[in-house]
């Protein structure tokens, strides 16, 4: 087995000693009941996944970059708690991602000083704009993840801001998404993400210009801009900001055009 590996590894993919480190680093060392059950360990496979994306990768430019499901593949066949598994890794994948779909999500919505803007995050592969948000991982209470989430996609902490009664939810399937409202973050606050190659832009965008042509889950607002569960929450946010004074007056004058932070704006020529 690791002379294949060995000799694969010149194709790109990861070496046996690498994929055994990983192993033993994310799946080996953990709690019994994270082992009982196909979804606790496929969120283990995919924390050694994003390790090996945003560490092994990164700095060794001869290993390819794999998909969730290629990753899972070799680490089923060559960690032994996984290999009595390795027949039934489609079923496995299978049942995963749909599972996924079903796990709660938080985030916040983040409002500027005039509630007339909101901080919008763009994923790294995607065209895509959202509000910053993930899903709880095990046991973990909704303002927690969503405190959790907006550090890593934004590097803000919003722990000291949010009120766990404020927030807006929404149901999309079988998927809970619960925003918590943080309104009154000043405009030149400096974000960046601390996680790798998940967010590729930050920037403030006016309400106005979001408002779409329909409540859908993708849509686009009236500038053209791609967004991606956002609309569903724009009437209820609307009426929630007509109930609360913001800290400084409107003010019409500032650009349509969203206010970038990450990555940084090119310095004037």
């Amino acid at each position: 087995m690791s002379n294949h590996h060995r000799s694969s590894s010149k194709n790109g993919l990861p070496p046996q000693e690498l994929l055994d480190d990983l192993c033993s680093r994310f799946v080996l060392n953990v709690p019994k009941e994270d082992l009982q059950s196909f979804e606790r360990i496929l969120f283990l496979v995919e924390y050694a996944h994003w390790f090996y994306e945003d560490n092994s990768v990164e700095n060794n430019p001869s290993l390819k970059s794999l998909n969730l499901k290629e990753f899972t593949s070799l680490l089923f066949n060559s960690c032994d708690v996984l290999k009595p598994y390795v027949a039934h890794i489609d079923d496995i994948f299978k049942d995963f991602t749909s599972y996924k779909v079903r796990v709660p999500v938080t985030g916040a919505i983040i409002l500027d000083e005039t509630y007339e803007r909101c901080l919008l995050v763009k994923g790294w592969k995607g065209s895509s704009w959202s509000f910053p948000r993930g899903k709880k991982s095990k046991d973990e209470e909704d303002h927690a993840c969503a405190i959790r989430e907006v550090m890593e996609e934004t590097g803000f902490d919003v722990s000291k801001l949010l009120n766990k009664d404020e927030y807006l939810e929404v149901i999309f399937g079988q998927q809970r998404v619960r925003l918590y409202i943080i309104a009154g973050v000043k405009d030149d606050t400096a974000f960046a993400p601390l996680t790798k190659k998940e967010i590729s832009e930050i920037a403030w965008h006016r309400l106005d210009e979001l408002q779409p042509a329909s409540d859908e889950v993708i849509s686009r607002s009236i500038t053209g801009l791609k967004l991606y569960m956002v609309a569903p929450f724009l009437a209820s946010l609307k009426s929630w900001i007509s109930t609360h004074q913001p800290a400084m007056a409107p003010r019409p004058d500032l650009p349509l055009k969203g206010k970038s932070f990450f990555p940084a704006p090119p310095p004037p020529l």
